[in-house]
């Protein structure tokens, strides 16, 4: 029973420091990609997708970045900055 409760704070810090990455990978994307700023759940969501985008796409580049956390906002950035061009592209066509 213990380890049930354990597991599910475990849990909930998890998703805490996704979304605490997210969102200041989300912040430095919108900062790097001039006028793409979507507010507070916009940065997080984008900076999430971002994390997933790095996480396929620099692996199959080669590219490697450190770990730890700011390893994480490192990739996490790189791969929202790829989100919002691509968002931006679509948006105007």
């Amino acid at each position: 029973m213990e380890e049930a409760v354990g597991a599910g704070l475990g849990g909930i810090i998890g998703l805490l420091i996704v979304i605490v990455v997210g969102g200041i990978a989300g912040w430095l994307a919108s900062l790097i990609v001039k006028g793409s700023g979507m507010g507070l759940l916009g940065d997080v969501l984008v900076g999430i997708a971002g994390a997933f985008v790095a996480g396929w796409l620099l692996p199959v580049l080669g590219i490697g970045i450190g770990g730890g956390v700011l390893g994480a906002i490192a990739a996490a950035t790189a791969g929202a900055v790829v989100v919002l061009v691509l968002l931006r592209l679509v948006r105007r066509a």
